[in-house]
């Protein structure tokens, strides 16, 4: 009996314990002792993500959603569903992840992983982004998407991350604005490669070839002053002017290495140039010379084994790219070859520097109205009472082959037959592409077509001096 006795009382301590350390979540709707029926949907979810089946907990979490629309893991479970297919990986799987993260930010935007959704956008186009000289979408596309975290969650801690993802990606569009600046300068066409570079260095600040930037901007400048002073059709009182305003430029591009960047390679041959220039050199702050370095130990390099193998790679090297500094996070103006040649001939007094020239006419009163529209050829004549008694004489704007002055000095050389006549007015810059960049005008027709006229009979007189050995 006794041992009976205790086999029982051990058997019903046992099934005590048991049934205290297995604990069921009580449903309150059903009020049975079973778990919640959405948190074993969702547990299921998890765990065949975890097993990289994705199709299955893509399916499970969906039939969360739909049954249990007012269920505590609704914004669990359509995060789960993005980050299932962001898991999944594949251009089409990234696509539809960023479709489902998005909407995540539209129905829970004030949730603590509103954020997390953001920078996972984000990051699918950083991984996407390719070489500085190959397609740049998705990195412009990454530098939108971590500008908008840092600047709609600035209290995240994520927000450093994505500084430093936005640097990274900086660089490489960067690099990309630098590529296209020394291909300009290297083909001559100084104001192509000064808008570049110009609008490089102020859009990319942290740019770790910020001052190679620089001082091929001044060089772009330098050369741009070399052509106008070989252009023997240029008024000399306008080149003078136009390359004070381009040495000016120069200046201020090697005055920057020299201030911001002090401890880079290019800070020496910047203060060279200023003093070839005659120009003052500028010295740069403690301040800014502490920051410079900072920027530049931060900087890694590639060894040698990486940087053969990254020509085989599809993604950028962004290890150049710096660790410290405030990105840029919104982008100024950028510079246009029009704005360049504007500003150049603005300062030599070139009507106004707006590459048009300005038509005057005079009134029946012999008052000039200053910028008033050409007439036309087919407008009818203006009733003026005192046409009537005045004799005839041609219109003001009208234009008449130019007449010789016998009292014109002359110089004592014999004038060429097959030289072009010579422009009358100019007040822009003319293309720097390999030819002289002096300025142009826009010529009337019958310059043109003596142009034509002049071009047509130099060939073919080049043609019989082949055939005329003499």
């Amino acid at each position: 009996m006794r041992r009976n006795s205790s086999f029982v009382f051990l058997a019903l301590l046992l099934t005590l314990t048991v049934a205290c350390t297995n604990k069921k979540s009580v449903n309150p709707l059903a009020n049975v002792g079973s778990k919640q029926p959405d948190k074993v949907l969702f547990d299921r979810a998890m765990d065949a993500m975890k097993h990289n089946r994705f199709d299955v907990s893509r399916m499970t979490l969906q039939t969360l959603i739909n049954t249990y629309p007012d269920s505590e893991f609704i914004a669990r479970a359509k995060l789960a569903v993005a980050d299932s297919w962001y898991a999944e990986g594949g251009t089409t799987a990234m696509q539809q992840a960023e479709i489902e993260y998005k909407d995540f930010r539209t129905f829970f935007p004030n949730m603590p992983e509103a954020a997390e959704a953001q920078l996972k956008v984000a990051n699918i186009h950083y991984q996407e982004m390719e070489k500085a000289d190959r397609d740049f979408t998705h990195a412009m596309r990454a530098e939108e998407e971590y500008r908008s975290l840092i600047l709609e969650y600035p209290d995240s801690k994520l927000v450093p991350e994505a500084k430093q993802r936005l640097r990274e990606v900086q660089e490489v569009l960067a690099q990309r604005e630098f590529n296209i600046g020394r291909f300009y300068y290297l083909r001559l066409a100084y104001p192509a490669a000064i808008a570049r570079l110009k609008t490089l260095v102020d859009r990319y600040p942290l740019y770790s070839g910020a001052d190679e930037a620089l001082y091929l901007l001044g060089q772009s400048y330098e050369g741009e002053i070399d052509v106008i002073r070989k252009n023997g059709r240029m008024n000399e009182v306008a080149k003078g002017k136009m390359i004070e305003q381009l040495t000016k430029e120069a200046s201020e591009a090697y005055g920057k290495i020299i201030k911001r960047y002090p401890a880079m390679d290019r800070a020496l041959d910047a203060k060279a140039r200023l003093e070839g220039l005659h120009q003052q050199v500028p010295r740069p702050t403690r301040a800014a010379l502490e920051l410079n370095k900072k920027e530049v130990a931060s900087r890694h390099e590639a060894g040698i084994v990486s940087s053969m193998l990254g020509n085989f790679e599809k993604h950028p090297d962004v290890e150049k790219a710096t660790r410290v500094g405030e990105p840029t996070m919104v982008d100024p103006a950028p510079t246009n070859p029009n704005d360049v040649v504007r500003k150049v001939a603005s300062a030599a007094g070139m009507a106004g520097g707006d590459n048009k020239v300005s038509v005057e006419t005079v009134n029946g009163n012999g008052t000039v109205a200053p910028n008033q529209e050409a007439p036309r050829s087919d407008a009818p004549a203006a009733a003026d009472p005192a046409a009537a008694t005045a004799p005839e004489q041609p219109a003001a704007t009208e234009l008449k082959p130019s007449v010789a002055d016998p009292n014109e000095l002359k110089p004592n050389v014999e004038a060429d037959p097959n030289a072009l006549p010579p422009l009358q007015q100019s007040n822009q810059l003319e293309n720097s592409g390999g030819s002289p960049s002096g300025v142009s005008s826009s010529a009337s027709a019958k310059t043109e077509e003596l142009a034509d006229i002049s071009s047509s009979k130099k060939k073919k007189k080049k043609g019989l001096g082949k055939l005329n050995p003499f």
